[in-house]
């Protein structure tokens, strides 16, 4: 069977024309004469393709298209139009026809269309199969990880608001996750091909955060030299992202209200009304019911993006996925890094699980980045994975928080050491010393060696030497030869 096709028409002479033209085509074939019926026929049962007549008795094929939409987003819808019915057909295809064909319709032109459009959709099921399989058994979804109840739920509900074009509130702590969730809304939209634009909220003043959502005319304001785009006209079609939406000014709220009721908005400095098909999805780690109260967000608004909430968990609360992220974080920064594959020791599985990890799966993530580029072998210990960073939990004990062991890790491992830059970006406090001595001594004395292996010039090493007082004698080292030790 090439799949299911439902053919509606309140003509019975094309009803019984396309459904025999169809059955030969291997097509399991159902009709209806009107967009009621076909709509009961689609609450009872999966069709991969629908081909409706745009004008009908009753219920109109927009009509029927609407619903369906929402009853199964994954449903193909093809229209048939009669003369003179193209601007509404683009009206359809707008509210998500696939596409459309004018009558008197040629059999072998609508055949090809619903051939190309049926294997298009056949191929979207096994791809969406083969995720869901995938998920199922590596507990990844969209570059997510867990299997925890908590992210089950996450993942549920981003599978039912993806197909539609519902205004999203991500709420959830510093690290969570939620613009990977806003991602994987996006990409599993009808809106995948179109662009996902990201603004942090909390990242501008009120006049730039107007002119980055909105853009601006030459003029409007000192600096603005020439006409800007703003997101909104950059997400066309597409789904932006308002990050951190519990910092947005009132007088700027007020402005996206306006754009989420009636799809128009204005440059700043500018008068012509600017139209945009964008889907807002909105994300906060602050508590948005206060600041109502406080008169910092505007109810209406608040309301307008809540139409689905998704609360993304913190680490803490779900401590039975630790151990499936720290693979994934793992497999990421070892091919990230070029480095052999790696696993934690129990001892540091167990430290991880844990950690309360405040940053959440933010600071897990750059702990284990750290942890593949410190460790020695193919094993990662706790020493490796808190080295260069305030411990959390009960490490603090670790004899990774000492700075002398801050360079021992970044020097004494073999050839896995840090360069002088990787360790300076990632380690505070006065360490420098004791970095460049026990480089030294790493090698026995010798400069040029010190020098190649923590990245640097044997010129700058010199330098840094001189600097910091160190000679080769006065670390407790026998010259290696006279002129490597200058």
């Amino acid at each position: 069977m090439k799949g299911r096709l439902l053919v509606v028409d309140d003509e019975r002479g094309i009803v019984i024309a396309l459904k025999g033209l169809f059955t030969k085509e291997g097509y399991e074939v159902e009709t209806a004469e009107s967009g009621e019926e076909a709509l009961e026929k689609v609450k009872a049962g999966l069709f991969h393709v629908i081909i409706t007549d745009l004008s009908m008795k009753g219920m109109s094929g927009l009509e029927l298209l609407k619903h369906v939409r929402e009853l199964d987003p994954a449903c193909a819808v093809l229209m048939i139009t009669a003369f003179g019915t193209q601007r509404i057909a683009v009206e359809a295809m707008k509210a998500g026809a696939e596409d459309y064909l004018p009558k008197p319709f040629d059999n072998d032109e609508l055949r090809l269309k619903v051939r190309k459009v049926m294997e298009t959709q056949l191929l979207k099921r096994e791809h969406s199969q083969l995720l869901e399989q995938v998920r199922l058994e590596t507990g990844v979804f969209e570059n997510m990880v867990g299997r925890s109840r908590a992210m089950m739920r996450v993942f549920e509900t981003i599978d039912k608001v993806a197909p539609t074009d519902v205004t999203v509130l991500i709420r959830g702590e510093s690290g969570t996750g939620k613009e990977l969730v806003a991602r994987a809304i996006h990409f599993r939209s009808p809106r995948a091909r179109k662009p996902f634009i990201a603004v942090n909220c909390a990242a501008f003043s009120r006049e730039l955060v107007e002119s980055e959502l909105f853009g601006h005319e030459k003029g409007a304001f000192t600096g603005a030299v020439a006409r800007r785009e703003g997101k909104f006209e950059a997400a066309n079609g597409g789904t932006l992202f308002l990050d951190e939406i519990g910092d947005m000014a009132l007088e700027t709220q007020a402005k996206l209200l306006r754009v989420l009721q009636e799809q128009v908005f204005e440059r700043i400095g500018g008068n012509q009304p600017l139209s945009v098909d964008v889907r807002i999805i909105a994300a906060t780690n602050q508590d948005l019911e206060a600041m109502i109260e406080q008169g910092k967000f505007r109810e209406d608004l608040y309301y307008r993006l809540k139409v689905v909430e998704i609360r993304v968990p913190p680490v803490r609360e779900r401590r039975e996925d630790v151990p499936l992220m720290v693979q994934h974080f793992i497999a990421e920064a070892c091919n990230r890094f070029s480095a052999p594959q790696k696993q934690l020791t129990p001892e540091a599985m167990r430290a991880c699980v844990e950690a309360p990890w405040k940053g959440n799966a933010r600071s897990l993530k750059a702990a284990i980045e750290q942890a593949v580029i410190l460790s020695a072998g193919a094993e990662i210990t706790a020493e490796d994975l808190f080295a260069g960073s305030e411990p959390e939990g009960d490490h603090a004990s670790s004899p990774a928080t000492s700075t002398s062991n801050h360079a021992s890790a970044a020097t004494e491992n073999g050839e896995s050491a840090m360069t002088f830059r990787e360790a300076k970006e990632k380690f505070v406090g006065d360490w420098e010393r004791d970095f460049f001595v026990r480089a030294l001594r790493a090698t026995g004395g010798n400069i040029s060696r010190a020098a190649e292996r923590t990245g640097m010039y044997r010129q700058s090493f010199q330098q840094k030497m001189r600097e910091l007082g160190i000679t080769i004698e006065n670390i407790g080292l026998a010259p290696a030869t006279k002129s490597d030790t200058n």
